[in-house]
């Protein structure tokens, strides 16, 4: 029955995907899988048994079958969906000169400064609390 509890996570992405490796080597045959909702867990499992507790599904009747197939199929098409639209929406804001991640931490003015108190003798520890930054990241701006 433990075993059993392990056996409820949901794929929600791609990146999860490794929660559920171990389900698909570690089921016996004829194990079932039980989930609360079904969501994207058609796209993953082909050969498991699944019975839904929110859903009308048992994949041990030839309706249940047919029912996970075509959730997985809508499944599989949402995702490629968000995807392309991911996508897109990404391209249009780069063309609009939308800059994505993280802002720099230092201005160009500031590593110039910087650069002139190291060289001028001043320790990078004491260069970089001026800023407030680490030791690392006034390296790393430096190098770039």
């Amino acid at each position: 029955m433990q075993d059993d509890l392990q056996l409820r996570r949901i794929i929600r992405r791609d990146r999860q995907a490794s929660r559920i490796d171990p389900l698909l080597q570690g089921p016996a045959k004829g194990d079932t899988l039980i989930a609360w909702k079904l969501d994207r867990l058609g796209r993953s499992l082909r050969d498991l048994k699944f019975h839904s507790l929110t859903e009308a599904i048992d994949t041990a009747t030839p309706t249940g079958r047919a029912m996970w197939q075509m959730i997985g199929v809508l499944a599989e098409l949402e995702r490629s969906l968000i995807v392309e639209r991911t996508q897109a929406g990404m391209k249009e804001a780069r063309r609009r000169g939308v800059q994505f991640g993280r802002k720099k931490k230092l201005t160009p003015a500031q590593i110039a400064k910087a650069r002139k108190l190291i060289d001028a003798g001043e320790r990078v520890e004491d260069v970089a609390a001026l800023w407030n930054v680490g030791r690392t990241t006034l390296y790393r701006a430096l190098t770039s």
